[in-house]
């Protein structure tokens, strides 16, 4: 907001934050509809960075010159900073990346999951391919490093906004000013979702404190929202505070944050299909699964993160040790294995081991679900006439009339 008015950040802040613990306390239909629409404009602009990317590329730019690969070769690029440099920028790519893993969560709230989850989880591949790899890929054609102030944490000098300038396109950092301000809101709006399921999931499973399992009639865990939106109160100064330094921090601890989901991710899904394996049933029967990952991704995921936490903080060490930053970087893990210590002992969990079928236990050493009480068809799902009618006219549009009009359909699909 600071680069439209300098009135009263603070109290701007917490017009939003009232606003979005408002929309999450309705309906998780309030949420959903929220963030379509915040999420189509991210969309829109992105494709259109990607396009005017291109041009700017091939020399439709206001200096009318070929770019191509000139700045991957300039003194320094592109691994500026040599390793250290390049191991710097993992745990800001984990920030940005963050969320994705949540669709779990929203599965649990999603009108016949075993049907839409994995239409939705097919198109994710395409939409990071799309959104994330290729809009870097443009930034670091078309944006040299020397850029002057491009570490700067304003609309001037993003990327995307430098990119547009380059086209000659008037008022580009206004609107990209815009489509930041919409994505904080809805990094905002869906961190407050996650935040809240994962705290009532706790909660649900004698994890966490009973209060932030009760639910209003709508199926709002309430306590949890207010929990996890109190949380968020301490990062209104965030930009503010040591010329930005809480900001770096909290980016780091997030970061990391995020980093240790996926680890614990691959980690489950490896040991639940090793348990569903040994216990008698097929890889056939699971609902939905991705064939071609089994079984070398969830060891590739375990071990390439791994390895990211431990060496994304490298420019701590080197080439003088940085004590403030070691920490930001590394807290978490410690944080992490005493909580899970804490747990196994207060709890002493002692469930089978996936390689055993007896109930002969191993010291601390479990599997969290127990395959013999899943129900294969908890999650079946009667179609009504309506979701018949919705999914006959999106297979006819996609299969039938003119290549164009097949390839349009398509691409609606895959970004709406």
């Amino acid at each position: 907001m600071a680069y439209w008015t300098n009135w009263h950040p603070w109290t701007i802040g917490l017009i939003f934050w009232f606003f979005l613990v408002g929309v999450n306390a309705v309906h998780v239909k309030v949420y959903g509809e929220l963030e379509y629409w915040l999420a189509s404009l991210k969309v829109i602009a992105i494709i259109m960075f990607i396009i005017l990317g291109i041009l700017v590329n091939v020399g439709i730019n206001s200096e009318h010159r070929f770019i191509s690969g000139e700045y991957w070769r300039i003194s320094g690029a592109p691994f500026v900073g040599g390793f250290g440099g390049f191991a710097h920028v993992f745990v800001t790519a984990s920030f940005a990346y963050g969320g994705t893993e949540s669709l779990g969560i929203t599965a649990g709230e999603t009108k016949n999951p075993s049907k839409n989850m994995p239409r939705v989880i097919k198109f994710v591949f395409w939409r990071i391919l799309i959104f994330y790899v290729v809009s870097v890929l443009l930034i670091g054609l078309n944006v040299p490093y020397t850029y002057p102030n491009l570490s700067n944490r304003d609309a001037v000098t993003s990327p995307f906004t430098i990119v547009f300038q380059q086209v000659g396109t008037a008022g580009a950092a206004s609107f990209m000013n815009t489509v930041v301000f919409t994505s904080v809101l809805s990094g905002a709006n869906h961190a407050l979702f996650a935040g809240t399921r994962v705290l009532y999931g706790l909660s649900a499973t004698k994890q966490a404190p009973r209060l932030f399992s009760w639910t209003t009639t709508s199926g709002i865990p309430l306590p949890s929202l207010l929990a996890t939106s109190s949380i968020s109160i301490l990062c209104f100064g965030s930009s503010y505070i040591g010329n930005g330094a809480l900001w770096s921090w909290l980016q780091n601890l997030v970061g990391v944050s995020d980093q240790i989901a996926w680890f614990s991710i691959g980690l489950a899904s490896w040991r639940f299909r090793k348990a569903w394996v040994i216990q008698g049933r097929s890889l056939d029967d699971m609902k939905f699964r991705v064939a071609w990952t089994w079984p070398w991704g969830p060891a590739f995921v375990v071990i390439s993160v791994f390895c990211l936490i431990l060496i994304q903080g490298w420019s701590s060490f080197y080439p003088t040790f940085q004590p403030i930053d070691f920490v930001s970087y590394y807290i978490k893990i410690p944080v992490m294995i005493v909580m899970c210590i804490f747990w196994m002992l207060i709890q002493r969990p002692g469930l089978q081991a996936s390689t055993e079928t007896s109930q002969t236990k191993r010291l601390w050493y479990n599997d969290l679900v127990d395959i013999s009480t899943v129900d294969l068809y908890k999650d079946e799902y009667q179609d009504v006439e309506f979701d018949r009618v919705e999914d006959d006219t999106r297979q006819n549009r996609v299969a039938k009339g003119s290549f164009g009009t097949r390839t349009f359909w398509r691409f609606y699909y895959l970004v709406v």
